[in-house]
């Protein structure tokens, strides 16, 4: 091959490859032209609006699964903390009646009178016990339910979606 050739050669590879300069020669060729058929060039933008509806509707589910998320862990975080609030407060009033019971047998001046003070606290430490753990159910069963509402939500809107498809 002569040098001009080799040139008009390097040129058109230049030229073709739309001024990418490869290191090695080898890759500096060039690539015939073709015309792509009218249905191939229909069938690739048929696909292309597919896959962009396609990512489109992931897209959307995927944001809808993240709101979701979000919503239920902000409604779990609130429920544990009216929880945490419940036992605070249950803490709080057993303690309170703990020091009053202590300060009422100090007081006592006869072991009949003793008995009587223990017996009264048991009955109503026995009261606000059920009273608390009764509370403390219904609030558990609030939380959960709040909790779990919208997740349930969206798993029968889902599979509605899906039998309607």
């Amino acid at each position: 091959m002569s040098t001009q050739t080799q040139k008009t050669a390097a040129k058109a590879a230049k030229t073709a490859t739309a001024g990418i300069s490869y290191p090695f020669e080898a890759f500096n060729f060039n690539m015939p032209s073709m015309d792509v058929p009218a249905s191939l060039r229909e069938i690739a933008e048929k696909s292309v609006a597919q896959a962009r509806d396609a990512y489109a509707k992931l897209k959307s589910a995927a944001e809808d699964a993240t709101g979701l998320v979000e919503n239920t862990l902000e409604t779990a975080r609130e429920g544990a903390f009216s929880l945490g609030v419940k036992a605070l407060d249950a803490a709080k009033s057993n303690s309170d009646a703990s020091f009053a019971l202590a300060r009422d047998l100090i007081g006592a001046k006869t072991f009949a009178e003793v008995i009587e003070i223990q017996s009264s606290f048991a009955r109503k430490a026995f009261e606000s016990l059920t009273a608390q753990a009764k509370e403390f159910s219904e609030l558990t069963q609030k939380v959960v339910s709040d909790t779990a509402k919208p997740v349930t939500a969206q798993v029968e809107k889902t599979f509605r979606e899906m039998r309607a498809a």
